[in-house]
């Protein structure tokens, strides 16, 4: 019969992964100051999310916000094309 009382006390936690530490205000807004300045924002969005330094917080908000750039080009292209589309019909 087991009697010991904290079965997890013999675990050796020295190889566990440490936790990032946690972005201020303000480094937030550094990155949202960063990210309104125009051809730096992409720059700094593919940095940060694949350079390989940036806190993973940081990181994933850069993933999320290059699929999003993603999204509202191809949209941004349908909409072009239809809109083409649209005006070389109407001049027959």
């Amino acid at each position: 019969m087991n009697t010991n009382v904290n079965p997890g006390a013999n675990v050796n936690y020295a190889n566990q992964p440490q936790s990032a530490p946690i972005i201020t205000v303000k480094d937030w807004l550094v990155t949202l100051l960063i990210l309104i300045i125009p051809v730096v924002n992409l720059i700094m969005l593919f940095v940060w999310a694949f350079g390989g330094g940036a806190n993973p917080s940081k990181s994933n908000y850069a993933k999320a916000g290059l699929i999003w750039m993603a999204i509202g080009f191809v949209l941004y292209l349908l909409v072009g094309v239809l809109f083409i589309g649209l005006i070389g019909s109407s001049m027959k």
